[in-house]
């Protein structure tokens, strides 16, 4: 049975994750991290393509990718930053074989019923990763997660982050937007609380 179509569309917020092979833990040490963070910073400069959000979990990873008018696909742009990985790790490693499970996974958060409130509880799913995995206390502390830029005006993430417009769309200001972005993370933590999962 032939596998579905992507859906490719240009100007679309993208939420993409992929599982390394085995569903080991390879993405575990920095050192992956940082050829990771490597392969997309090269991506940012070969494509045209806005980098929303990323974190990492020891086996699998997490981006939100806005593609552009006249930018690259979204099949186009993973497969580069997944290739890139995978040659990275192995030339480090002298390890050879396939690095991920199986090809990415992608959903369109503007084809969701509610768009905006999906992409900001999406934005806390994905920087509490990490604390549901008990990686880390509080997704703030993550060294490659991007969650900071949208809370600190000055942060410097490892990679190049568009803010998005839904975050720009919150408020006035940039104190009044992360104020409004920060009460989707006590609702996160209150859904956490329901299903019984320690927020931190």
């Amino acid at each position: 049975m032939p596998r579905e179509l992507r859906k490719c569309l240009s100007d679309v917020t993208y939420h993409c994750y992929s599982r390394c092979i085995e569903l080991r833990d390879l993405l575990s040490a920095n050192y992956v991290k940082d050829m990771a963070v490597e392969a997309i910073n090269q991506a940012l400069e070969k494509y045209d393509f806005q980098l929303i959000q990323i974190e990492f979990v020891e086996n699998h990873f997490h981006f939100v990718i806005k593609t552009v008018d006249g930018g690259e696909t979204i099949s186009r742009i993973m497969q580069y930053i997944k290739a890139r990985i995978a040659e990275k790790y192995n030339r480090t490693t002298g390890r050879t074989g396939p690095f991920w499970n199986e090809r990415f996974k992608c959903t369109i958060i503007e084809e969701s019923s509610d768009p905006e409130n999906y992409f900001f509880w999406l934005m806390w799913y994905i920087a509490y990763n990490p604390v549901r995995k008990r990686a880390i206390r509080d997704p703030r502390e993550s060294a490659y997660g991007t969650l900071r830029v949208y809370l600190e005006e000055n942060f410097v993430p490892k990679v190049k982050i568009t803010i998005h417009n839904y975050f720009e769309n919150l408020g006035q200001s940039f104190d009044e937007r992360v104020k409004r972005f920060l009460a989707y993370e006590e609702l996160y933590r209150e859904r956490l609380a329901v299903v019984g999962v320690r927020a931190t």
